[in-house]
């Protein structure tokens, strides 16, 4: 096979990426993305274990171990990743992202130690310098940055997907922010001393700066992601996954890979666009975000506001069924807490009971509800929930002040009203939900505990709001059977 013929496939499934990048952008386009991903992914395989073959000349009698290694890995990756898409709930697919994040940054991190060990089987050293083992000086930046960024993606997503799990008790894994003093200052030591070691491997091609600036990376992974709460992480969530384009693309350079340079380009631009988004809608810093402490000074700052003690309505199942059966029109705001409680299906269950009774029902999704991008989108989607009555905030926002009742459903910060009247809320400025302004609101909560900024939500004591604690699967089940 030509080097023309690899490089027209590895176009062809570039193509392929970005038509599924176009579905997935998509609900009702995002099983053809999914296939476009898969048929790109393929073939990219395919060539470049045709390209191993092609170098059969200079493997010689290790062609048939390297390529049974690499067969080997794509059965065990392959029955691996079958295995675990069978059997993962879409509850949890939030850590599942955190888990392939993490892999494809440990993969850069592999390819590139395989680099330096032996750069001339990656045809970085001429055949006749072999014995040289001198990495050209472009390659070695490209090295280090591929390295330095997969390192800090692969133990940056370990710690996300503990957060996201929420079922360890080791102290780095919990929700809560991990904050400490002169938290900033020692990223920045460490990210100088991190340079310093890739500017020393740029000049000697060493082994030990290379290592101890992978070790520090991995550090300081660990360090950026531990002062988030586990309610921000659709922005990690997000970040993360540029952070691993940049890092595959960042080793396609080293190797001169079109579609490693391709792909990991697509992955990283597409990551950090959905991380600026996500910032807007939490209306907080894009930068804050790269350099860790995100969602540390709003949990700080509202601390005092969930200490205080005001009555609120509260009632049953049974009456929240009997205001949706009256109503005329009814938005429903899902949260994490549907999520928890695993109550989409019940939900569903509601939807169409009362779309049979006449109800004009619709749904409002906050873009970071939930634990990753898309979270809420994912687990309606799961339920079978029509997309054309799931509408974004922006969308919907407009027509809140028309609807008869509003059912919230395990949400919080995301229809507090602190947001858009009270200046000095550390959420002042963030776009919510307008549920306030609907005739009434129905919240769904386990108990009045605050929300991850730690404040109270003037929505629960407003007259027009009603409350009903208990779990939301549990009190949706009921609805369900008061409103037949």
């Amino acid at each position: 096979m030509s080097m023309n013929v690899v490089t027209l496939l590895y176009l062809v499934a570039s193509v392929c990426f970005i038509q599924a990048l176009k579905g997935l952008s998509n609900p009702k386009s995002a099983r053809r993305g999914n296939l476009f991903g898969m048929v790109g992914m393929a073939i990219a395989i395919l060539t470049t274990i045709a390209l191993i073959v092609k170098q059969a000349a200079w493997l010689g009698a290790n062609l048939p171990l390297g390529l049974a290694l690499v067969l080997g890995a794509l059965v065990v990756g392959g029955a691996v990743g079958a295995f675990v898409a069978a059997r993962v709930e879409m509850t949890k697919m939030p850590e599942l992202v955190a888990a392939m994040h993490s892999l494809i940054g440990l993969a850069a991190v592999c390819i590139a130690y395989a680099v330096v060990s032996e750069p001339e089987a990656f045809g970085l050293v001429p055949q006749d310098a072999v014995s040289s083992n001198f990495i050209p000086y472009g390659n070695r930046v490209e090295l280090f940055i591929g390295t330095f960024v997969g390192a800090i993606t692969f133990s940056g997503s370990v710690i996300a997907f503990g957060k996201l799990s929420g079922k360890y008790k080791f102290r780095l894994f919990q929700g809560a922010p991990v904050v400490y003093a002169g938290q900033h200052l020692i990223n920045l030591m460490l990210a100088i001393a991190m340079l310093g070691f890739g500017i020393l491997f740029f000049i000697t091609q060493a082994w030990l700066p290379f290592i101890i600036m992978t070790a520090i990376a991995f550090v300081l992974g660990v360090l950026i992601i531990i002062p988030i709460g586990g309610a921000d992480m659709p922005v990690v969530v997000s970040m993360l996954n540029s952070y691993s384009g940049w890092a595959a693309a960042g080793i396609g350079f080293s190797l001169n890979n079109a579609m490693l340079i391709i792909a990991g380009s697509l992955v990283g631009s597409s990551g950090a666009i959905l991380s600026y988004i996500m910032c807007h809608a939490m209306n907080r810093s894009f930068f804050n975000v790269i350099l860790g402490g995100f969602g540390g000074e709003a949990a700080a700052g509202g601390a005092a506001g969930a200490q205080e003690q005001r009555p609120v309505k509260s009632g049953s199942a049974d009456d929240a069924a009997f205001m949706l059966g009256n109503a005329e029109s009814v938005v429903i705001v899902p949260g994490y807490g549907l999520a928890v409680a695993r109550a989409q299906h019940a939900l569903k269950e509601l939807t169409d009971k009362l779309i049979e009774k006449g109800v004009d029902v619709r749904y409002a999704i906050h873009p970071v509800a939930g634990r990753m991008p898309g979270h809420m989108n994912v687990l309606l989607a799961e339920a079978e929930v029509p997309y054309d009555i799931v509408f974004e905030m922006e969308d919907i926002n407009g027509e809140m002040g028309q609807a008869d009742v509003v059912l919230v459903l395990g949400a919080n910060d995301v229809v507090n009203p602190a947001a858009k009247n009270d200046p000095k809320s550390p959420i002042a400025g963030m776009p919510i939900i307008e549920a306030y302004k609907a005739r009434t609101v129905i919240v769904n909560k386990r108990s009045m505990a605050a929300g991850y900024a730690g404040l109270d939500n003037d929505l629960f004591y407003m007259d027009k709001t009603m409350m009903v604690f208990g779990d939301a699967k549990k009190v949706i089940e009921d609805m369900v059977k008061a409103v037949e």
